[in-house]
């Protein structure tokens, strides 16, 4: 790698505020906020929108689309042919 080209890799705190979650993670993103981790250590923060934590996917509350009964009701509603 050519030194001088690239940022800083260090820790970072990445804080989901809605779910209340954090984890301390290595990034090239930075902040001017700090947190004092429970290590003892001040590291940047970076407030995100949407984590895991909060993530309707990784929670279980994401809905299950219901395929067949949009096929079928797209049949109806267009009078779909069967050969």
């Amino acid at each position: 790698m050519k030194p001088g080209i690239h940022p800083p890799y260090g820790p970072v705190v990445f804080r989901d505020r809605a779910a209340g979650f954090a984890f301390l993670t290595r990034s090239t993103a930075t902040s001017e906020k700090t947190i004092d981790w429970d290590d003892g250590h001040t590291y940047p923060v970076i407030d995100v929108e949407i984590s895991s934590a909060s993530h309707p996917f990784y929670t279980g509350t994401a809905r299950v689309l219901d395929t067949a009964g949009r096929v079928e009701r797209f049949q109806r509603r267009y009078g779909g042919t069967s050969r």
